[in-house]
């Protein structure tokens, strides 16, 4: 069992996949739609995500019975999950991704002592795509996502935006959905806001061997997705302007090498994390680059990345 489970870990690492999640509100197939237009190309695979709380709904002896035999997204049930999931794959479908007509595959597993357990029904394209609807027993919403993580791995996991945030103090003790994944999740984190009506990708770079990587990394989604590109950095005196300047043109000349076009080049001089919002809002997603660093590095130094996030007029991908 072991063996075959490094088996598939070793396959999906040369894959590039995407985990979107949904929390029943119109406003989460957002993360469904960014997810359908990051996911172009066959080599993508996508994970719709609903997770809910054990035992929800499910008190009925006659229906445990009925859902041990059978996968919950196959039985016609109109449960929580259920409808959202069925909510989000229409998402898909307006968005030019119509799995209809693949050939699909239903999967229940044990979880948490739940009589439904975890289900998915997987959706498998002739050239090897894959898109999974998933429906995610757990104790609470984050919890749930950074497991689902565990049994991927994941490229990018796109949430909604958060609906509050509180400091890294008190983020010790107890923070929301979104903040708990941004800042815990091993991969890269989308966080969605509805910016579809702006273009480009706002790119940031301070010239680090980290954020040279990001670069790389956004600059080939954008490219998939048709997005221009504009670098930016940011000096945090006048004298650090020289240095931001050459950040942006190491970039610029990355990417040429890549056959990636630059669309602008931008330097700017104040804080950061400020500079970064107010001149990023105008495009669809702003990219920084996460610092990898604990919570307790964040307490005493900040991070410009969670910043970000949280202050936002728009999307936000933060790379590692």
């Amino acid at each position: 069992m072991q063996k075959t489970l490094q088996t598939l870990r070793s396959q999906r690492r040369n894959r590039f996949r995407i985990l979107a999640c949904i929390d029943g509100t119109e406003d989460s197939l957002i993360t469904v739609r960014f997810a359908a237009r990051f996911s172009v190309q066959d080599n993508c695979d996508l994970i719709v995500l609903f997770v809910r709380p054990i035992d929800s709904g499910l008190q009925s002896g006659g229906l445990q019975v009925r859902l041990a035999r059978e996968n919950m997204l196959e039985a016609g049930f109109e449960l929580p999950g259920v409808t959202h999931l069925k909510q989000a794959l229409e998402a898909l479908r307006q968005e030019g991704l119509d799995v209809g007509g693949w050939p699909r595959e239903s999967r229940r597993s044990e979880a948490w002592g739940d009589p439904a357990g975890d289900n998915k029904l997987e959706f498998a394209s002739p050239g090897g795509r894959t898109v999974v609807l998933k429906l995610k027993t757990a104790p609470d919403v984050a919890s749930g996502i950074l497991d689902q993580y565990e049994l991927g791995p994941y490229n990018l996991i796109i949430t909604g935006h958060p609906s509050r945030w509180t400091g890294e103090l008190m983020a010790v003790f107890r923070s929301g959905i979104v903040q708990t994944v941004t800042t815990m999740a091993p991969c890269s984190v989308l966080v969605a806001r509805n910016s579809f009506d702006k273009k480009g990708f706002f790119i940031c770079t301070d010239g680090s061997p980290r954020s040279t990587q990001a670069v790389r990394r956004s600059a080939v989604l954008a490219r998939v997705t048709g997005e221009p590109i504009t670098l930016f950095s940011v000096a945090a005196s006048p004298a650090g302007k020289s240095a931001a300047e050459d950040a942006v043109a190491n970039a610029g000349a990355l990417l040429k090498a890549m056959n990636i076009p630059v669309a602008e080049t931008r330097v700017a001089v104040g804080r950061p994390a400020e500079e970064i919002v107010e001149a990023g809002s105008l495009y669809q997603v702003i990219v920084v680059t996460d610092e990898g660093r604990s919570r307790l590095a964040r307490l005493a130094r900040g991070s410009t990345a969670t910043e970000v996030v949280r202050k936002a007029r728009t999307s936000v991908l933060d790379v590692r």
